[in-house]
Parts: C-alpha cells; structure tokens; sequence
C-alpha cells in the first residue's frame, strides 16, 4: 500500500515593509534597553569605587 501526501498548500503573502518597520522598532527598543542597562551599570560601578577609595 502506497500513500500519496496532500500537496501543500500555499502560505499568505508577507507584508515586507511592515516586517521591515516591525524589526527596526525592535532594534530601537533592544538599543535602549542595553543603554538604560549599561548607564545603572556604570553608575554602580562609580558608586562602588568612589566607596572604596573613601
């Protein structure tokens, strides 16, 4: 006994630009993020070398 599989069926079409727009803000939003994060992290790091050296 052979099986034949369905033939697949055809995907929607991709909105290329909104995917585009999508990704970008999310590189913004990855981009300020990491700046928020590394600012604290510089400030705790001046915070506890200005406690070690007074």
């Amino acid at each position: 006994m052979h099986l034949e599989a369905t033939p697949a069926r055809t995907l929607p079409a991709q909105d290329m630009e909104a995917m585009d727009a999508a990704e970008q803000r999310a590189q913004r939003l990855t981009w300020s993020v990491g700046a928020v994060v590394g600012t604290v992290l510089l400030l705790l790091l001046c915070l506890l070398c200005s406690r070690a050296l007074f």
